[in-house]
């Protein structure tokens, strides 16, 4: 079973802190929309590449993560293609490609619980307006592990259907689906309130 997004390793990115990678994380992101410089753009492409191919995650594992993101970037250019022109799909490409890369890199390089860590950290000065920091944290950390998660159960039940040779039907893979997610939701649910957790 797929344990979350993060892949154990011992490169710089993931020695470094998790707040020191989301910082970075966010001035890159500045610095992409804000600095008129396409060079600066198309070149933060194959640094991105480079940097998230760092984190030493299997190649293939690493490829598969990016199908979706590229459906994403394909929309965006033929959005751009139809309401703006070529050079600005291409440079609204670049720069999401980038972000993408990235962020994928610094998931692949941070445990959820640094992440976790790093929210109740960032939300500590609000509770005295009645956030609890705890809980959210908590939150994101459930967020970010059903996400690969869902993604596994989908390809369980694409790959049973295909194996009793069933045509692919929208419907017959999202109703499973739900009832699983919903399931694997009420377990965690108990889990979480048979270890005393207030809600």
């Amino acid at each position: 079973m797929t344990i979350g997004l993060y892949h154990p390793g011992h490169s710089p990115l993931h020695r470094a802190s998790a707040g020191a990678k989301v910082l970075a994380l966010v001035a890159i992101s500045l610095v992409l929309f804000l600095v008129p410089s396409t060079l600066v753009v198309f070149l933060s492409v194959p640094v991105a590449f480079a940097i998230y191919l760092s984190t030493g995650a299997p190649f293939r594992q690493l490829m598969a993560q990016l199908r979706g993101p590229a459906i994403l970037l394909g929309l965006i250019f033929v959005f751009h293609l139809l309401f703006g022109s070529i050079d600005e799909g291409i440079l609204a490409v670049a720069r999401f490609a980038t972000l993408i890369l990235l962020a994928s890199a610094v998931t692949l390089s941070t445990p959820i619980s640094e992440m976790a860590e790093l929210v109740e950290w960032l939300l500590r000065p609000l509770r005295p307006l009645g956030v609890n920091p705890e809980k959210v944290g908590l939150a994101i950390a459930l967020a970010i592990r059903f996400v690969p998660l869902i993604a596994e159960e989908f390809r369980h039940i694409r790959e049973a259907q295909a194996a009793r040779g069933l045509a692919a039907n929208p419907l017959a893979l999202i109703v499973p689906l739900v009832i699983r997610t919903l399931k694997s939701a009420d377990e965690l649910a108990d889990a979480i309130e048979a270890r005393g957790y207030e809600r």
